[in-house]
């Protein structure tokens, strides 16, 4: 039989912490990329998958390499494999599509599949307010500040883009999730377009939501949760690596 089932996953931000603090949490994701060969059709990566990730002409982070192989291993087995880009990893060059076979994807992306029409995005920048943070995204997403950032040598723009990533995590922190204006701000208009589920990144949070033809999730992520989607013969599931004993 031919592998039918569809996965969604966000949010790993490989890269946050040493190698040493976040190799379990390392081993656990590949753990679960190695375990889809067979039975995934399609996988979505919804964004922040690498805290940063930075493509130089002639380089790449060599860190992530255990994790890029695992993916190259996936697509050779068949899977279809997409790369939503989200705001840690936004700066997606030609890498995965020339070298791995994986489509990027900037922006929200819409899913058929087993009879379902899902809406996904990774997540930020979609709801109201913040313009502070929408300009900065503006202007860091901007061609002149890729290029300005090209010019660094890789060993000291890699480590400078973590501390700064860092820095804005901790400066941000972790609040509760807020679903109702999620579902009003992001869920409700897809719903709107003809899509009967819409998925979510970006907030670190795992939740869902079900009423009658239309769902919405919000995935959780792989530094605490370790959660994820399943789309099989056309149920949406959210679920936990490695499943509960």
């Amino acid at each position: 039989m031919q592998p039918t089932s569809v996965f969604f996953i966000a949010d790993a931000h490989l890269g946050v912490e040493s190698a040493e603090r976040e190799g379990a949490r390392t081993a656990r994701l590949h753990d679960f990329l190695d375990s889809l060969a067979g039975r995934a059709s399609s996988l979505y990566i919804m964004g922040d998958l690498f805290d940063f990730w930075f493509e130089y002409r002639t380089a790449i982070p060599r860190r992530h390499f255990g994790t890029l192989a695992r993916l190259a291993k996936l697509r050779d087995a068949g899977v279809d494999i997409a790369y939503l880009n989200g705001n840690h990893d936004f700066w997606l060059g030609t890498f995965f599509r020339d070298s791995l076979g994986i489509r990027t994807v900037d922006g929200a992306v819409t899913v058929e599949a087993q009879g379902r029409r899902i809406w996904l995005h990774h997540g930020d920048g979609l709801m109201g307010g913040d313009l502070g943070y929408k300009f900065l995204r503006g202007v860091l997403r901007s061609r002149l500040c890729i290029a300005l950032y090209g010019l660094l040598h890789p060993d000291l723009g890699i480590p400078l883009a973590h501390a700064v990533s860092r820095w804005s995590r901790h400066s941000r922190g972790d609040g509760p999730l807020r679903p109702d204006p999620l579902w009003r701000e992001i869920a409700v208009p897809a719903f709107e377009k003809g899509h009967d589920a819409a998925m979510i990144g970006h907030f670190h949070h795992a939740y869902e939501r079900r009423e009658p033809n239309r769902e919405f999730f919000v995935l959780g992520d792989w530094i605490d949760r370790f959660t994820y989607v399943e789309l099989t013969e056309g149920r949406l599931e959210l679920k936990t690596w490695p499943a509960p004993a």
